[in-house]
């Protein structure tokens, strides 16, 4: 092969006209402590801090690195390209970490050149070298990456010597042909991200059921990805030789998922990637269909269990202790009415009764609290992790005969897998609408459409394709394995944003070369591996940031120029690159298995060119046609042509000496690889946010524009004035200082001096809302405590907003935010031409007030459209919105089967339990406003009553309960009705609002009893004095009236309302002349829990158990009738030291972030286009969904291969 020079020349290092930096990446826990640090770092200089990490945390080898290194003398080898051992005879030899960059791509680049002289790729000394300076250059340029395993394991014996015992894994000598076994664990690199395995159904022997769970073990240890299609291992319900029944295939998928999820992928601390295909017409496909359903349901049962659990043995707990009797009494329900409540209480919800008697027995012990574990719903939480299924990506593979007896009301049968028999029929549409259901609860299984992928299928000779790799864009047979490369698009653009075409022809050819020769080199996890790897030799060459690509030239993701672009970009890659292959083939002969298949294999590259050439019909043996190019609506004329152009070449190469390999190119979701190119968008994705927050070296981030949002601005013809104001728009102006309303001059007002000002201004730069900033971290306790005069309960409090407390509304609020975070959307900035927002749209709304999204079927088509110019499948995330239905999620699944795509993974917003509705988070609660309330038929009493209270008092603005609020509910019997009251009060202690149900009543008066109790909490949170309400409504008389059961200081009333106010006038006003039995017949008893025994005397917290207690339910006398209770049951005693001990259940951890915390930061994370859920390696909150998994955009773990 000869390789020319496009980037580098002989006479420079390919890294002389690049210049470098020196940085530190370091990984922190969220308590600050050093997780990982490496200092000193060099890297190209326009690598973000992001990069930089990706490469220094994830791909520099950390150990076993010699500073000193000889040559491995081996024949017929060029010196420059000998490799290297550790100098043993250097007096100071160390061992350590890499450090530098160019470390990296030297053993990367130096490993392929070395293993593609030996394998006879290159014409001359000269053309390889050419290949390794072009590698080099390419790779220090973020132009291309390869998948990860390249980065962990190319290179480390051939750059230092580094070896290990066999692994196990096998080869075919390029030389001889032969299969051989492993002698060295790194001597051959594993290289290959992707691979799909076949299962056989047998439990023990080689190739079965056991033995795939330590081939996937292998696989995960050097950090690739592994799919199988399990569909061979026999239903439930079919029988064993020895008699009996099987285990069925769920049992054995549950193993497997286990297994998967206790091996940290790479060896280190990536996440296992798994797939697991079941076809439609198994035994047990409902089953699996409603897998993740159930077991999602089974984290709600167990976060929501839980914490019913706590909630009612504590009040257990609290009830005990809470009495006055004497002796036992307090843990006896018939002599202690509180406990019996509870009891009965805790019943009713179902908590298991030994654990009631447990924590009764606890507290008899001298026990004053207890702590039981809750779970909550962090994908990454201990509930998560109890349940099965959650290590893998599922899918169904399902063939046209099946889509077809959905759209035409058939039947479909279920196939025995062990004699061939029809184990159940259901009608087609039943199982659809199942598969429906799951995607849209859950966002799994995806789908496969059989029938497409076997129609493109290059060696349907050899057998047909039955699975995929975890992200699905690998489809190939069972037991091979592929090697992924991304081209960075953003890279090959010139300065008119036009594709410069002959460079990355060059970079395709180029890379192409590479991916073959590292099927060459390769070892691989098993027998059957190694030997189709080596006979069918698929690549997958791929490219990164083509939603970047098309925002910077000012072209809309949704639109049909950008399809059309996309199908050009496409086309040209993968015709290029069979074009290149049948160049190696002229070289070296075509794959071995391509004799048996070279008239199929034609086939597909004759419809892939018919496609290129904008056919809509004429195609060979495909039951679905795709979706031709456009050449129309490509403006740059010559890649309109090179698109087509290529295939000739390709199918003319091919007909001369065949291909040398049996597919060449996947869109892959390029997570880590496109996070250490610095791409702006991942795969075919779209962008997921307006505005980046871009990791900073020394830690923390800042806030920046999408770079390719003043491209396109540029490109749509807008002056650099007005692409100033709405970039500012978006991101804000980072201060504060002539903000309107909240400005430098009105926070003097208020007592802010120059100090904390400059704190603030410091802090604002950063954050996306200024709520953020004004906060006791901030701006410090003494100054919000001595100067502002807030409480520490109020500086404490989560949900405190100190700009409101401050005196600022939120209409001042927001314009002052929108002046100094922006409002990260583009939406409504000034400027902008409504014709023009489409060019931003992402993939979900963007900032607080955005509504637009990139729709369902956009992301369809521009699947399908780069499908008919792909050798295998496109990972890609298909977003849906909340409301979507269970019958949009279907129609997206035959849209994509109708427009010709190989496979469809939905996402439907919040169809994870570990994710709240971005939806939700992003619309603007207009607090200020009023709620309109329906009014119910008036009751003339009543209603005039109310009037009359209502005009005799004078109010103001409405001051609303908090989110969160104490209160108490009382149950009665008034005239033989059931009557709730419920109470809401503020901080004080004072009522706020009152809700009134009415038990099994008719819907007019249940109804009525409601909103009557809404107009009255409306009026005391206007000012509307209690006092008056009590005069109004007391000793009104209509039914139901009479006695009153289960009150104890109410036991008569002529009406409701007359109980009602009753009540609420004992409880909140002390009028004890409304009541029919005397105070002193009622105590409480209130505990400070294992803290109590340290009070001294007369030193009881009063303003914390006031805070914390209901005024009402202690009828407003708490320093009457609350005492402290230590633990021997004494009251009244004040000891200096106690043994009360917390009792802890079995089970119980303490938790380390409060619930509040947590959920501030998963709604901060989704307002900032991420998913909500924390990166299970490094703990930051910027995980976004890539292809069909999820990538962290700190650190650049990934759940899927690449």
């Amino acid at each position: 092969m000869k390789i020319s020079r496009l980037f580098t020349s002989p006479e420079k290092s390919p890294y002389s006209e690049i210049e470098f930096k020196e940085v530190t990446s370091e990984i922190l826990n969220p308590d600050g402590s050093v997780v990982f640090k490496l200092e000193n770092i060099q890297v190209p200089s326009k690598w973000s801090q992001v990069a930089s990490d990706i490469i220094a945390q994830k791909y520099f080898r950390k150990a076993g690195v010699p500073n000193k290194t000889v040559k491995r003398e081996e024949r017929n080898i060029p010196s420059w390209l000998m490799a290297k051992d550790p100098d043993t005879n250097a007096e100071d030899l160390s061992f350590g970490s890499e450090t530098d960059s160019t470390q990296v791509f030297d053993r990367l680049a130096g490993t392929w050149t070395y293993w593609g002289w030996k394998g006879e790729y290159f014409t001359t000394e000269e053309d390889a070298k050419s290949f390794f300076d072009e590698v080099r250059y390419m790779l220090a340029n973020q132009m291309i990456a390869p998948n990860s395993p390249q980065w962990f394991n190319t290179g480390l014996n051939w750059a230092y010597g580094i070896d290990g015992p066999s692994q196990g894994h096998h080869y075919v000598d390029h030389a001889t042909g032969k299969l051989t076994k492993s002698s060295s664990s790194y001597e051959r690199p594993q290289p290959h991200a992707c691979f799909i395995q076949g299962i056989e159904d047998d439990l023990v022997n080689d190739g079965g059921i056991m033995d795939l769970w330590v081939r996937e073990a292998r696989l995960f240890k050097y950090g690739s990805g592994t799919g199988t299609n399990f569909s061979n291992l026999r239903g439930g319900s079919e029988g064993l030789s020895g008699g009996g029944k099987s285990s069925g295939l769920m049992s054995f998928l549950k193993i497997g998922d286990r297994a998967a999820g206790a091996i940290k992928s790479g060896g280190t601390t990536r996440r296992a990637a798994k797939m697991v295909v079941v076809d439609i017409d198994h035994p047990d496909v409902e089953e699996f269909i409603k897998w993740k359903v159930t077991e999602e349901q089974k984290v709600a049962a167990l976060v929501t269990g839980s914490k019913l659990c706590a909630k009612h043995l504590k009040q257990v707990m609290s009830a005990c202790h809470n009495c006055e009797a004497d002796g036992e009494s307090c843990f006896d329900p018939s002599k202690n009415p509180a406990l019996k409540r509870e009891i009965i209480s805790a019943r009713k919800s179902e908590v298991p009764e030994n654990y009631i008697q447990r924590v009764i027995h606890f507290a008899k012990q001298g026990y004053k609290s207890i702590e039981f574990e809750t779970y909550d719903t962090d994908w990454d939480s201990e509930a998560y992790l109890t349940v099965s299924g959650q290590n893998s990506n599922n899918s169904i593979r399902v063939t046209d005969d099946f889509i077809n007896a959905v759209i035409e009301d058939k039947d479909w049968d279920l196939i025995n897998r062990t004699n061939g028999e029809v184990n159940k029929t259901i009608r087609a549409k039943e199982l659809w609408d199942e598969v429906g259901y799951a995607a849209w609860a859950c966002a799994d299984p995806g789908i496969q459409f059989h029938t497409t992928v076997n129609d493109w299928h290059t060696c349907p000779a050899s057998g047909e394709i039955k699975a995929s790799n975890p992200c699905s864009e690998y489809m190939f047979l069972d037991n091979t394995a592929c090697n992924l490369a991304s081209l960075n698009l953003m890279t090959f653009m010139d300065e008119n944003k036009s594709l410069e075409i002959d460079l990355f022809k060059h970079a395709v050819r180029i890379w192409t070369l590479i991916l073959e020769i590292s099927v060459m080199m390769a070892q691989f996890p098993s027998k059957e591996i190694a030997k189709l790897s080596y006979e069918y030799r698929t690549l997958g060459l791929g490219y990164a940031n083509l939603g970047g690509f098309l925002m910077s030239k000012g072209i809309s993701y949704d639109s049909d120029e950008g399809r059309s672009i996309c199908a050009a970009i496409t086309s040209l890659m993968t015709g290029t690159s069979y074009a290149t292959s049948a160049e190696i083939a002229g070289e070296l002969g075509p794959f071995p298995g391509y004799s048996q298949n070279s008239k199929h294999m034609l086939r597909v590259i004759r419809n892939h060119r018919r496609a290129a050439y904008g056919h809509s019909d004429g195609y060979e043996d495909l039951n679905t046609n795709p979706v031709p190019l456009v050449i129309e609506n490509v403006r740059d004329t010559r890649l309109g042509i090179e698109a087509q152009k290529c295939w000739d070449t390709a199918y003319e190469l091919g007909q001369k000496y065949g291909y040398r390999n049996a597919q060449t190119s996947v869109i892959a979701p390029t997570g880590t690889i496109g996070l250490v190119m610095d791409c702006d968008t991942t795969g075919i994705e779209p962008d997921f946010a307006m505005v980046k927050f871009k990791k900073l070296a020394g830690g923390g981030y800042f806030k920046i524009i999408n770079r390719t949002v003043p491209d396109a601005l540029n490109q749509l013809q807008y002056t650099e004035n007005e692409i100033s104001d709405i970039v500012n728009y978006a991101v804000g102006h980072g201060t504060l200082e002539t903000a309107p309303f909240i400005n430098h001059e009105s926070l003097k007002e208020k007592g802010f001096t120059q100090k904390e000002l400059d704190i603030l201004e410091g802090n604002l730069k950063n954050v996306f809302d200024i709520r953020f900033s004004f906060n006791i971290f901030t701006l410090g306790k003494e100054f919000c405590t001595d100067v502002l005069n807030f409480t520490e309960e109020q500086l404490n409090d989560f949900n405190f907003n100190m700009l409101s407390e401050l005196g600022y509304s939120n209409k001042e609020i927001d314009e002052a935010n929108t002046y100094c975070c922006g409002t990260m959307t583009l939406e409504e900035a000034p400027h902008i031409k409504d014709e023009h927002l489409s060019v931003f749209d992402c993939a979900n709304p963007c900032g607080k007030i955005g509504k637009r999204f990139l729709s369902t079927e956009s992301h369809i088509k521009m699947m399908a459209a780069a499908q008919p110019f792909i050798s295998g499948a496109i990972s890609k995330t298909i977003n849906m919105p909340n409301n979507a239905s269970v019958e949009d999620c279907m129609e997206a699944y035959l849209l994509s089967w109708k427009l010709g795509t190989k496979a469809n993974a939905l996402y439907r917003d919040g169809s994870k339990l570990s994710q709240p509705l971005a939806s939700k988070l992003v619309e603007d609660v207009e607090d200020d406003e009023e709620v309109e309330m329906h009014k119910p038929t008036p009751v003339e009493q009543t209603l005039n009553i109310a009037q009359e209270a209502a005009q005799q008092a004078v109010y103001g603005a409405r001051n609303k309960v908090p989110d969160r609020r104490k209160g108490y509910i009382q149950k009665a019997i008034v005239g033989g009705h059931k009557v709730y009251l419920h109470t809401g009060e503020y901080e004080d202690g004072s009522l706020g609002e009152i809700f009134i149900d009415m038990h099994k009543e008719g819907a007019f008066l249940r109804s009525l009893m409601n909103n009557f109790a809404i107009a009255i909490s409306i009026g005391l949170q206007y000012g509307v004095p209690l006092e008056e309400y009590v005069e109004a409504f007391t000793f009104t008389r209509f039914d139901p009236s009479g006695v009153v059961q289960g009150n104890n200081r109410i036991k008569n009333a002529t009406s409701i309302l007359d109980y009602v106010f009753r009540e609420l006038a004992v409880s909140y006003l002390s009028r004890n002349d409304l009541a029919h039995t005397d105070e002193s017949d009622v105590d409480f008893a209130l505990g400070t829990g294992a803290e109590e025994g340290s009070l001294k005397k007369n030193q009881i917290p009063w303003k914390i158990v006031k805070k914390m207690s209901s005024q009402g339910y202690l009828r407003g006398q708490a320093s009457d009738n609350l005492m402290v209770v230590n633990a021997s049951g004494d009251m009244g005693s004040y000891s200096e030291q106690s043994n009360v001990e917390q009792a802890t259940t079995p089970e119980a951890v303490k938790a380390g972030v409060s619930t509040d915390t947590m959920a501030s930061k998963v709604q901060v994370a989704r307002m900032m286009g991420y998913e909500g859920d924390a990166c299970p390696e490094c703990g930051a909150f910027t995980l976004v969904r890539n292809g069909t998994c999820l990538k962290c955009d700190s650190c650049g773990a990934t759940t899927g291969c690449s």
